[in-house]
């Protein structure tokens, strides 16, 4: 799942990108709105995390161009600021949840894991395909009971694919969830990291999940 942290102060980036990529998010930052607003409209954000304290526009005004625009990223707030008044605003202007610093990151983790989960319809938060269960709470996956082993990266890869079971995903469509920004190299990394996740789903099963769909890309069967 790839987010985008909208924040300038670089103690907190530092913070909430250790943070979230421990938790096998794909992260990109920017510091301020117009950066947010920018980045937004070019790359497929699942959420982002928007401090309201940014470089002009701030983030109440972000998140009502964003809603006028017709995006609808799920956008969790971050504030200093803890007044009634300042979180109604942020509701009000389209944010989908509100979170006052200080907070303990397990707080932030279950409430991004939140975000990620909601769609056009709620989305479970144990995803099973067939006899394959794979729980982003607590990382871990499993095929017919048995736990496996996967980075976490490739667990990110892997849930990104349960998420459309039945789906053909491109390979440039799971480099724009799996991989931030910052990544440059060429897609021929997709391919090494399904061979690795297939070598935890399917190898050890009769039974093989992971399709490949030659020119285009890959397929969870469901």
């Amino acid at each position: 799942m790839r987010l985008l942290v909208v924040e300038d102060d670089p103690s907190m980036v530092d913070l909430l990108r250790r943070a979230l990529e421990r938790e096998a998010y794909a992260v990109d930052v920017v510091g301020t709105g117009d950066e947010a607003l920018w980045a937004v409209g070019e790359h497929p954000y699942d959420a982002v995390v928007l401090d309201v304290m940014i470089p002009a526009p701030d983030g109440f005004a972000v998140v009502r161009r964003l809603r006028a625009e017709g995006r609808q990223v799920p956008v969790l707030m971050l504030t200093a600021r803890d007044a009634v008044g300042d979180r109604v605003t942020g509701l009000d202007a389209g944010a989908d949840d509100y979170l006052t610093k200080p907070f303990a990151i397990s707080e932030l983790f279950a409430r991004v894991r939140a975000l990620v989960r909601r769609g056009p319809a709620a989305r479970a938060p144990h995803l099973t395909v067939r006899d394959l269960v794979l729980d982003p709470s607590t990382h871990r996956a499993s095929r017919a009971g048995r736990d496996l082993e996967l980075t976490p990266k490739a667990f990110a890869l892997l849930e990104y694919l349960m998420r459309r079971p039945g789906e053909v995903v491109s390979r440039a469509d799971l480099l724009e969830h799996v991989w931030d920004f910052a990544y440059d190299g060429s897609s021929n990394v997709v391919d090494a990291y399904v061979s690795r996740v297939r070598d935890a789903v399917d190898r050890p099963f009769d039974e093989p999940l992971i399709e490949t769909v030659r020119g285009v890309g890959y397929r969870l069967r469901g």
